[in-house]
């Protein structure tokens, strides 16, 4: 059976995933960060899409983000199959663990208990990859059913770019949140060694996510462009 300072690092980890979730949601409303940036971004590239005569190239770069999110899907497929593989050689597993982790006590439940948890979150970024795809076929949708800019008055294009924009940034955020999850999953490994450093592990991956996010190169590149 799990101890109580399982649970604690559980609790713990839940805790920071929700929490930078919302954190990094409502901080992207007032700081410039890679999310802001990027919104502003997709409402230029929907404002010069409405005038240009051929659109392959957007239809193009929606299939090429389409096809990133295509291969995160089938990986977290391919992961969940080895998971619950892995569940069925818990046995197995707990006695590999204990040779490589003597000072830890591991029996079989608690292996399976480990490896549920890496199989919701991966579940999760699953259903966040496949409706981001979704949502990505719905741009195409909305890039084919563009009409001519130059027919429209300035508030009208602003008004399509800006819906347009709107999908592909819900697009982009449920790619995001099947990132993150696959990132918290990385410190969930270390629950297999100790829970103390299960929680410290989940920390690092929260700081590298908001130093990513709000202080990052890229986000300084993006800023000047």
């Amino acid at each position: 059976m799990a101890s109580s300072l399982d649970l604690i690092a559980v609790i713990w980890f839940f805790s920071l995933w929700i929490g930078y979730t919302l954190f990094a949601k409502r901080r992207a409303k007032v700081v410039s960060c890679l999310s802001y940036e990027l919104r502003r971004k997709r409402n230029d590239w929907m404002q010069k899409m409405l005038l240009r005569d051929n659109k392959m190239a957007d239809v193009g770069l929606i299939s090429t983000l389409e096809r990133n999110v295509t291969f995160f899907a089938s990986s977290t497929l391919l992961i969940l199959a080895g998971l619950l593989t892995a569940m069925t050689s818990a046995e197995k597993l707990s006695l590999m663990l204990s040779n490589l982790v003597p000072w830890a006590s591991y029996t079989e439940g608690t292996v399976q208990l480990k490896l549920l948890l890496l199989t919701f979150v991966f579940v999760f970024a699953f259903f966040q990859f496949t409706w981001s795809l979704r949502q990505y076929g719905f741009c195409g949708v909305l890039i084919g059913a563009a009409p001519d800019g130059r027919e429209l008055t300035s508030d009208e294009q602003q008004l399509y770019a800006n819906r347009a924009a709107k999908v592909i940034d819900q697009a982009g955020h449920s790619f995001n949140y099947g990132l993150r999850a696959i990132y918290f999953s990385l410190s969930a490994l270390a629950w297999f060694i100790d829970p103390i450093m299960f929680m410290a592990a989940a920390v690092v991956v929260m700081m590298v996510m908001k130093q990513r996010e709000f202080h990052s190169k890229v986000l300084k590149a993006l800023q000047e462009c």
